[in-house]
């Protein structure tokens, strides 16, 4: 993980941030010693929130084609 001192990173954040988000994370240095790790926040976003697939069905098809897959053998 890359170091850079506090004025370093005062001077280039916005390469930090981009640095941050393509390794995981970056590290500052103050100058009495301290380190900071600047890492990027994972996206809250469901599983679930795929796109559609456009399969050119109307709705009365899809419910038809459930509901025959719902039939016992």
């Amino acid at each position: 993980m890359k170091v850079y001192t506090y004025s370093e990173a005062r001077q280039h954040l916005a390469e930090l941030l981009e640095q941050a988000q393509r390794e995981g994370g970056v590290r500052v240095r103050r100058r009495d010693g301290r380190v900071f790790v600047i890492t990027p926040v994972a996206e809250g976003r469901s599983p679930f929130d795929v796109p559609g697939a456009e399969l050119g069905l109307t709705t009365e098809e899809v419910v038809d084609l459930v509901r025959e897959g719902r039939r016992p053998a």
